[in-house]
């Protein structure tokens, strides 16, 4: 893992924010090294400087905080305190840039294809900048479709698949009651696709409509 700290505090506070000993960049480093080991990937992390209308009374050693309830996951902002020669906190902004491997689409793909191994490959993307649920493991397209268009290269969330469909709407299927103790069979009509597992709404041949769930051979289970 590879972590990279990259600062923009030319030299410490901003001009005339503080009239003496300017704010040293090295706790902060050593800070946000600590803050930021745990996370996955390599890590990137651009510090910014104190608002210059800040008007600061002289400090001999300044030590950092992470302010409640403020996450190190893009932009977000550090606190910086003084402990020694005065009594004032002050925010200093930094971005947080998080990479790692996911998986990303090798071509266009439409919503409601079937998609395999071949279809994506394992790059390095900004983590910080997508939605949670990214996937890495290939294992895991087998027996799934898309839900949704996607463009090439970008990188796959588990909310974009869906199961292959067992059933269509319109589908004359087996309906399975379970209980305690007992299992009824009937017959029924599929009012809407699902895949394995997934939900289904079915009419009954008395026109009654249940929700199961969809299992193969055209099957939907209803438990009580």
């Amino acid at each position: 893992m590879i972590r990279t700290l990259l600062t923009a505090m030319a030299g410490g506070l901003a001009a005339g924010a503080v009239a003496a000993a300017p704010l040293d960049p090295a706790p902060l480093r050593l800070f946000l090294d600590d803050a930021t080991a745990g996370m996955p990937g390599r890590v990137e992390v651009s510090v910014g400087e104190l608002d210059s209308r800040l008007a600061l009374a002289p400090c001999a050693r300044v030590v950092p905080f992470l302010p409640t309830g403020v996450r190190l996951w893009g932009r977000a902002h550090i606190g910086v305190r003084c402990v020694e020669g005065a009594t004032w906190q002050a925010y200093v902004p930094v971005h947080v840039r998080v990479f790692g491997p996911a998986l990303v689409a090798n071509r266009a793909l439409a919503a409601g294809e079937s998609i395999g191994d071949a279809d994506f490959e394992l790059a390095e993307v900004e983590l910080t900048r997508e939605p949670p649920g990214l996937l890495s493991n290939p294992r895991g397209l087998q027996g799934k479709v898309l839900g949704r268009n996607m463009r090439a290269g970008q990188p796959l969330r588990a909310d974009f698949l869906r199961a292959r469909p067992v059933l269509g709407a319109g589908e004359n299927v087996r309906v399975v009651y379970e209980g305690q103790g007992f299992q009824v069979t009937t017959e029924g009509k599929s009012l809407g696709a699902a895949g394995e597992g997934e939900p289904v709404r079915v009419q009954l041949t008395g026109g009654r409509v249940l929700t199961g769930v969809a299992r193969p051979d055209r099957t939907v289970e209803v438990r009580f």
